[in-house]
Protein backbone atom coordinates (compact mmCIF):
# COMPACT_ATOMS: atom_id res chain seq x y z
CA UNK A 1 0.00 0.00 0.00
CA UNK A 2 1.55 3.60 -1.13
CA UNK A 3 1.75 6.55 2.01
CA UNK A 4 -1.29 8.29 -0.22
CA UNK A 5 -3.75 5.16 0.70
CA UNK A 6 -3.07 5.54 4.46
CA UNK A 7 -3.37 9.28 4.20
CA UNK A 8 -6.67 9.08 2.83
CA UNK A 9 -7.94 6.17 5.32
CA UNK A 10 -6.44 8.54 7.96
CA UNK A 11 -8.12 10.99 6.90
CA UNK A 12 -11.76 9.16 6.09
CA UNK A 13 -11.78 7.69 9.60
CA UNK A 14 -10.31 10.44 10.92
CA UNK A 15 -12.59 12.70 9.80
CA UNK A 16 -16.09 10.49 10.93
CA UNK A 17 -14.74 10.09 14.31
CA UNK A 18 -14.18 13.70 14.56
CA UNK A 19 -17.48 14.78 13.55
CA UNK A 20 -19.09 12.28 15.79
CA UNK A 21 -17.19 13.49 19.01
CA UNK A 22 -17.91 17.29 18.27
CA UNK A 23 -21.53 16.78 17.79
CA UNK A 24 -21.59 14.69 20.61
CA UNK A 25 -19.25 17.44 23.24
CA UNK A 26 -21.74 20.06 21.47
CA UNK A 27 -24.70 17.72 22.43
CA UNK A 28 -23.59 17.16 25.86
CA UNK A 29 -22.09 20.82 26.65
CA UNK A 30 -24.20 23.06 25.16
CA UNK A 31 -27.41 21.28 23.92
CA UNK A 32 -27.89 19.23 26.82
CA UNK A 33 -28.86 16.26 24.76
CA UNK A 34 -31.33 17.61 22.30
CA UNK A 35 -30.24 16.64 19.25
CA UNK A 36 -30.92 13.08 20.81
CA UNK A 37 -34.44 13.51 19.34
CA UNK A 38 -33.14 13.27 15.97
CA UNK A 39 -32.85 9.11 16.15
CA UNK A 40 -34.58 6.79 14.37
CA UNK A 41 -38.14 6.98 15.46
CA UNK A 42 -39.55 3.36 14.33
CA UNK A 43 -42.57 3.98 11.64
CA UNK A 44 -43.59 7.56 12.13
CA UNK A 45 -42.54 9.90 9.05
CA UNK A 46 -40.68 11.79 11.36
CA UNK A 47 -38.77 8.86 12.14
CA UNK A 48 -36.81 8.59 8.67
CA UNK A 49 -35.12 11.38 9.15
CA UNK A 50 -33.16 9.30 12.33
CA UNK A 51 -31.87 7.26 9.23
CA UNK A 52 -29.66 9.56 8.12
CA UNK A 53 -29.09 10.83 11.43
CA UNK A 54 -28.35 8.30 14.10
CA UNK A 55 -25.36 6.99 13.76
CA UNK A 56 -23.97 10.82 14.15
CA UNK A 57 -26.07 10.96 17.64
CA UNK A 58 -24.56 9.26 21.08
CA UNK A 59 -26.64 9.19 24.09
CA UNK A 60 -23.17 10.24 25.85
CA UNK A 61 -19.66 10.68 25.51
CA UNK A 62 -19.63 7.28 27.24
CA UNK A 63 -21.79 5.84 24.38
CA UNK A 64 -19.72 7.45 21.97
CA UNK A 65 -16.41 6.15 23.24
CA UNK A 66 -17.90 2.42 23.72
CA UNK A 67 -18.22 3.01 19.53
CA UNK A 68 -14.95 4.92 18.99
CA UNK A 69 -12.23 1.38 18.76
CA UNK A 70 -14.26 -0.38 16.81
CA UNK A 71 -15.35 1.98 14.19
CA UNK A 72 -11.74 3.10 13.69
CA UNK A 73 -10.57 -1.17 13.77
CA UNK A 74 -13.04 -2.14 11.98
CA UNK A 75 -13.54 0.64 9.48
CA UNK A 76 -9.71 0.63 8.51
CA UNK A 77 -9.62 -3.25 8.18
CA UNK A 78 -12.52 -2.31 5.17
CA UNK A 79 -10.71 0.15 4.30
CA UNK A 80 -6.99 -1.57 3.76
CA UNK A 81 -9.14 -3.92 1.67
CA UNK A 82 -10.76 -1.05 -0.69
CA UNK A 83 -11.92 2.53 -0.07
CA UNK A 84 -15.01 1.79 -2.20
CA UNK A 85 -15.98 -1.53 -0.43
CA UNK A 86 -15.75 0.80 2.71
CA UNK A 87 -18.03 3.30 0.96
CA UNK A 88 -20.21 0.65 -0.03
CA UNK A 89 -20.73 -1.05 3.04
CA UNK A 90 -20.96 2.49 4.89
CA UNK A 91 -23.78 3.50 2.88
CA UNK A 92 -25.25 0.24 2.79
CA UNK A 93 -25.30 -0.57 6.70
CA UNK A 94 -26.44 3.48 7.45
CA UNK A 95 -28.96 3.23 5.36
CA UNK A 96 -30.71 -0.68 4.92
CA UNK A 97 -29.58 -1.04 8.50
CA UNK A 98 -31.28 1.96 9.48
CA UNK A 99 -34.45 1.15 7.33
CA UNK A 100 -34.70 -2.58 9.47
CA UNK A 101 -34.67 -0.19 12.54
CA UNK A 102 -37.29 1.84 11.16
CA UNK A 103 -39.24 -1.14 10.00
CA UNK A 104 -39.46 -3.71 12.90
CA UNK A 105 -38.29 -2.10 16.59
CA UNK A 106 -40.44 -0.91 19.11
CA UNK A 107 -42.62 1.73 18.16
CA UNK A 108 -42.26 3.90 21.41
CA UNK A 109 -38.01 3.76 21.01
CA UNK A 110 -35.64 5.95 19.53
CA UNK A 111 -32.76 4.59 18.21
CA UNK A 112 -29.46 6.36 18.03
CA UNK A 113 -25.44 5.41 17.71
CA UNK A 114 -22.67 4.02 15.57
CA UNK A 115 -23.22 0.83 16.78
CA UNK A 116 -25.19 -0.28 13.39
CA UNK A 117 -22.31 0.58 11.76
CA UNK A 118 -20.18 -1.20 14.12
CA UNK A 119 -22.21 -4.45 13.39
CA UNK A 120 -22.74 -4.01 9.88
CA UNK A 121 -18.56 -3.66 9.57
CA UNK A 122 -18.40 -7.15 11.45
CA UNK A 123 -20.75 -8.25 9.44
CA UNK A 124 -18.97 -7.94 6.55
CA UNK A 125 -15.45 -8.65 7.73
CA UNK A 126 -17.07 -11.82 9.47
CA UNK A 127 -19.02 -13.05 6.25
CA UNK A 128 -16.13 -11.72 3.72
CA UNK A 129 -13.54 -14.63 4.84
CA UNK A 130 -16.35 -17.20 3.87
CA UNK A 131 -17.09 -15.84 1.31
CA UNK A 132 -13.66 -14.73 -0.46
CA UNK A 133 -11.69 -17.66 1.33
CA UNK A 134 -8.56 -16.10 0.39
CA UNK A 135 -5.65 -16.42 3.07
CA UNK A 136 -5.99 -12.66 4.21
CA UNK A 137 -9.66 -12.65 3.91
CA UNK A 138 -9.88 -15.70 6.62
CA UNK A 139 -6.96 -14.47 8.85
CA UNK A 140 -9.15 -11.13 9.07
CA UNK A 141 -12.27 -12.83 9.73
CA UNK A 142 -10.69 -15.03 12.31
CA UNK A 143 -8.93 -12.00 14.18
CA UNK A 144 -11.93 -9.96 13.89
CA UNK A 145 -14.01 -12.90 15.12
CA UNK A 146 -11.82 -13.37 18.11
CA UNK A 147 -11.59 -9.10 18.99
CA UNK A 148 -15.73 -8.73 18.96
CA UNK A 149 -17.04 -11.96 18.16
CA UNK A 150 -18.64 -12.00 22.09
CA UNK A 151 -20.64 -8.86 20.83
CA UNK A 152 -23.06 -11.06 18.44
CA UNK A 153 -24.66 -11.70 22.27
CA UNK A 154 -26.04 -8.07 21.62
CA UNK A 155 -28.11 -8.28 18.56
CA UNK A 156 -30.72 -10.62 20.85
CA UNK A 157 -32.95 -8.53 23.14
CA UNK A 158 -31.07 -9.00 26.23
CA UNK A 159 -30.54 -5.47 27.76
CA UNK A 160 -32.71 -2.48 28.26
CA UNK A 161 -31.38 0.23 26.52
CA UNK A 162 -29.23 -1.38 23.52
CA UNK A 163 -30.63 -1.45 20.17
CA UNK A 164 -30.29 -5.11 19.32
CA UNK A 165 -32.28 -3.98 16.78
CA UNK A 166 -29.61 -1.88 15.21
CA UNK A 167 -26.94 -4.44 15.72
CA UNK A 168 -28.95 -6.94 13.83
CA UNK A 169 -29.91 -5.30 11.15
CA UNK A 170 -26.11 -3.73 10.91
CA UNK A 171 -24.51 -7.67 11.37
CA UNK A 172 -27.17 -8.92 8.62
CA UNK A 173 -26.83 -5.83 5.97
CA UNK A 174 -22.62 -6.24 6.19
CA UNK A 175 -22.89 -9.50 5.90
CA UNK A 176 -25.16 -9.41 2.48
CA UNK A 177 -22.75 -6.57 1.16
CA UNK A 178 -20.19 -9.42 1.64
CA UNK A 179 -21.64 -12.12 -0.09
CA UNK A 180 -23.39 -9.72 -3.06
CA UNK A 181 -20.29 -7.26 -2.94
CA UNK A 182 -19.02 -8.77 -6.60
CA UNK A 183 -22.45 -8.03 -8.47
CA UNK A 184 -22.86 -4.67 -6.57
CA UNK A 185 -19.13 -3.79 -8.02
CA UNK A 186 -20.23 -5.17 -11.24
CA UNK A 187 -23.40 -2.75 -11.04
CA UNK A 188 -20.91 0.04 -9.78
CA UNK A 189 -18.59 -0.24 -12.62
CA UNK A 190 -21.38 -0.01 -15.29
CA UNK A 191 -23.36 2.38 -13.96
CA UNK A 192 -20.39 5.20 -12.95
CA UNK A 193 -18.57 4.23 -16.70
Amino acid sequence: MTYPDWALHVRILGGFISVLWVLEIADTLILKGWLNRFGILPRRWIGLRGIVLAPLLHGNLRHLSMNTVPLVVLGWLILVRSTQVFVVVTAAVWLIGGLGVWLFAGSKSNHIGASGLVFGYLGFLLMNGYVEQSGVAIATATLVGLLYGSTLWSILPLQRGVSWQGHLFGVLTGGLCAYYLPQIQELLQTTLV
